[in-house]
């Protein structure tokens, strides 16, 4: 259980980066802003880390997604809805930017969804590489 653990923790790096970069590259060729999104981060380590950081323990409870005929990439994107309801239900209202982060656009919640997704997916594609299985 030890090793599925490291193994999800080491995946929701990876994950997190992916989707951090997605991010960034929606920001940087301004399709987050063509769609009124007020989300173009700063490629930086400060912004960086903590998503990284976020994904890996958000990933640590990829062992305990139960469903048992479901694949990999599945449970990744069912897993996925965890961080998403934590950022808009959660973070961006802390933050005051609005219940589900309307003050950054209407289309903020799709966004989030979407980064989120990206996440679960490669999580998914990850450890299902790792456990050998199909996906």
């Amino acid at each position: 259980m030890l090793r599925r653990l490291f193994t999800a923790y080491a995946a929701g790096a990876l994950a997190a980066g992916v989707a951090s970069l997605v991010l960034w590259i929606a920001g940087r060729a301004e399709l987050t802003a063509a769609i009124d999104v007020a989300i173009a981060p700063k490629l930086t380590w400060s912004w960086l880390a903590p998503r990284l950081v976020w994904g890996s323990l958000w990933a640590l409870a990829f062992p305990f997604v139960r469903p048992r005929r479901m694949s990999a990439v599945r449970k990744g994107l069912l897993l996925s809805l965890a961080p998403t309801a934590a950022q808009l239900f959660w973070f961006m209202p802390e933050r005051h930017l609005g219940t589900l982060g309307q003050d950054l656009g209407t289309l903020t919640p799709a966004v989030v969804v979407l980064v989120n997704a990206v996440w679960g997916w490669v999580l998914g594609r990850v450890l299902a590489h790792v456990e050998g299985s199909d996906g």
